[in-house]
This record gives C-alpha cells, structure tokens and sequence, in this order.
C-alpha cells in the first residue's frame, strides 16, 4: 500500500523553527561568557553587565526580525 502525506501549511513557520535555534544558542554563549568572565575577574561584573544586555537585546531583535519577515515573505 502507498501511502502518501499532504503536507499543508506553512513552511515558513518550520524555517523559522530551525531558525531559532542560532539565537538560543547565541544567548547562551553571551551569559556564558559572562559567566566565566566574572568568574574570572570578579571586581568587573558590574562594568560588563550592560554589554551582556546589549548583546541579549541585539540577538533577541534578530530573532524577532527572522520571525517577521517569515510572516512577510509567506504573503
């Protein structure tokens, strides 16, 4: 017997699925490198935490735009 699948829907949503797999692991090496470079050099926590949120923010608003534009391009 053949069975075949009608696949309905939208394939961008799959896209971008698969896409945000890069900002979730973009985020986890930002608050890792945070981690271990306070870790490191305890007394500069408080001068890098702001550049942790700035690039928290930078790759969350990527991922963002990625979901968007999936949304455009899908019509």
């Amino acid at each position: 017997m053949d069975y075949v699948a009608a696949v309905e829907g939208s394939t961008a949503a799959i896209g971008y699925g698969l896409a945000a797999i890069g900002p979730g692991i973009g985020v986890g090496l930002v608050f890792a490198a945070y981690i271990q470079s306070t870790a490191r050099q305890p007394e500069s926590s408080r001068m890098t935490l702001p550049y942790v949120w700035i690039g928290f923010a930078v790759i969350e608003a990527l991922a963002l735009f990625g979901i968007a534009f999936g949304f455009i391009w899908a019509g």
